[in-house]
Parts: structure tokens; C-alpha cells; sequence
């Protein structure tokens, strides 16, 4: 079969598009036949060696996955071959950029049906990202409000959708070129940052500030003043520390996003049920891979990415 992987932390150049081995799933693994991953931030990140993520070189990426039920390891019984499937697979094992992949049999639900079953790819990692960030660390709940900074992205037209479905009032930042999708998302308020200062425009404290931007780290700070007491601020940029206020009682929790199987299904049945839209902005053949890697250390990469197996 065809993969990529790389043998080497460094740059785009050290993935290598080759032929692989076809994998055997071992007791409790199934093989995926790959229809696509999806490329996410976290893959330029482990292929650079700057996540503390521990893998086994070579090492292929792409935790994103959507494909078929090949082969069963032994003691599967809750998938049958030719399920359709989606997955958030372990970060430190191989990954989807391959026609072929092992996961674990929990780490698949049946795919959503009423998109085609490569786009699905793009859905596991950053709705289950939006989800936690909204509902779990953030501890959101209905006729409460939240601040979406950078809703403009994927993740956060998936926490606006989320949000409002849980009975929450969204103001949501965007630039002119997201702020169409961001109403289409359902905000209730959208705030322009380009050309708008947050302090003043936000006239009521939010329970949940959540920070999907790489913004400057003192504003950020500053933003912390628009959540009330007891609130949370949320953040997905692991990058940077996400600030709070212990003397007000405002947490602080950065997204490390964990698989959850019950989640996922849900997730899947939200876009089944017309709640959630899967967003695929374009779609590359496999042995592309290497040069997507190359624009997103350019900085060149919107919207969402699938990589297609076959």
C-alpha cells in the first residue's frame, strides 16, 4: 500500500510518500481501508517534534480518519467488515495517511450518512475539540453566555452550531471574510476584531471565554475581564498559557482534546440530523500530502483539508 511517514523530526521535506506493508490488526484493532484523513495543525506539530506526544519512527500521520472495515482482530464484535466508519485515532500510533490503517475497534462510530464518507473525515477531532471546550472544561450550560474569540475557523462554527443547540447566547469575533459563515453558524452577535476594540464591544459579561486565536498574550489577559465571577476561560492554543483569575474565582483550562466513542456518535447524528455542517474546503491526493505540509508552515492553509487515500 501507499503511506506517508516520516523517519525524522524536521521540516515538510523529511515525509516520505512510499510503498508500506498492508498492517494486520491484533486483538481488539480492526484495518480501516482509508477513504481520507484530515490534516489538522497537531500533524505539522508532530512531524516537527514540537508536541510532547511520544511516537515510534517511522511514524505515519493523520488521526483523522474516515474508511471502510476491512479485516477484524480478534475479539471485535462491534464492528462488522464493510462498516463505514470515522475515528480520532491515538496520536502516538501510525496515522490515516496511508490507504490502509489499524485503530482500535473503540476509537470508530459508524460515519455519518448524509455526507460522502471521505468528508467525514474532516469531522472527529475538531468537533470533539469544540464540545470539550464548550461543555466540559468550560462547563456550559443553558441561558448562559459565551465569547467565541476566532470563531471564524472550523472549530469555532462547530461551538457556535453546538453552543446555540444548548440554548447559549454567542457573540462571536470574526473578520470580514468569516463573518458570513460565522452568522450562517447562528451567532447571535458578531463582533468585526479587525476594525473593533473587545472591551467596549462586549457590553455584558460571559460565562465562557473561548479562544480558538493566536492572539497577543497581554490581550488575552485583558479579555479575562469580560468573563464574570466564577466563570471559565477556555482556550485551544496549547501553545500559549491560557489566563485566569483566582481572585475572582475565573478558571483557566487549555483544550487537550481526548477521544470519546459516545461523544463522536453523537456528533455523528448531530450532522445526520442537519445541526452540524461538515466543512471540506479542498481535497488532495495522498502523495500531495508532503506539500500541504509545506503550506501550512507557510501559513497559506484555510479552512479544512482532506487527504484521500485511494
Amino acid at each position: 500500500m501507499k503511506a506517508v511517514r516520516f523517519y525524522e523530526f524536521g521540516g515538510p521535506e523529511v515525509l516520505r510518500y512510499e510503498d508500506v506493508a498492508v498492517p494486520t490488526p491484533a486483538a481488539g484493532q480492526v484495518r480501516v481501508q482509508v477513504a481520507a484523513s484530515a490534516f489538522n495543525a497537531a500533524d505539522n506539530g508532530m512531524r516537527a517534534g514540537f508536541l510532547p506526544i511520544p511516537v515510534v519512527l517511522p511514524h505515519v500521520p493523520g488521526y483523522d480518519i474516515s474508511g471502510t472495515i476491512d479485516a477484524l482482530g480478534e475479539g471485535v464484535d462491534s464492528l462488522e467488515v464493510g462498516d463505514a466508519v470515522i475515528g480520532f485515532l491515538p496520536m502516538e500510533r501510525d496515522g490515516g495517511a496511508a490507504q490502509y490503517v489499524i485503530a482500535p475497534a473503540e476509537a470508530l462510530v459508524a460515519a455519518p450518512t448524509s455526507t460522502p464518507l471521505a468528508d467525514a473525515a474532516a469531522l472527529p477531532s475538531v468537533a470533539l475539540a469544540a464540545w470539550q471546550a464548550l461543555f466540559d472544561d468550560g462547563a456550559l450550560h443553558a441561558g448562559q453566555r459565551v465569547l467565541i474569540v476566532g470563531a471564524g475557523g472550523v472549530v469555532g462554527k462547530y461551538a457556535i452550531a453546538l453552543a446555540k443547540r444548548a440554548g447559549v447566547h454567542v457573540v462571536a469575533t470574526a473578520s470580514p471574510r468569516s463573518v458570513d459563515a460565522v452568522r450562517a453558524a447562528g451567532a447571535d452577535q458578531i463582533i468585526d476584531h479587525t476594525d473593533t476594540d473587545l472591551l467596549s464591544a462586549v457590553d455584558q459579561q460571559v460565562d465562557v471565554l473561548l479562544n480558538l486565536a493566536p492572539i497577543d498574550p497581554e490581550q488575552f489577559t485583558a479579555l479575562v475581564a469580560l468573563v464574570r465571577d466564577g466563570g471559565a476561560v477556555v482556550s485551544t492554543t496549547a501553545f500559549m498559557s491560557t489566563p485566569g483569575d483566582e481572585a475572582r474565582g475565573v478558571r483557566a483550562a487549555t483544550v487537550f482534546v481526548l477521544p470519546n466513542r459516545d461523544r463522536l456518535t453523537e456528533l455523528a447524528s448531530l450532522v445526520d440530523s442537519g445541526t452540524l455542517q461538515v466543512e471540506v474546503t479542498r481535497r488532495i491526493p495522498l502523495a500531495e500530502l508532503p506539500a500541504l505540509h509545506a503550506e501550512a508552515v507557510a501559513g497559506r492553509i484555510a479552512g479544512k483539508v482532506i487527504v484521500l487515500a485511494g
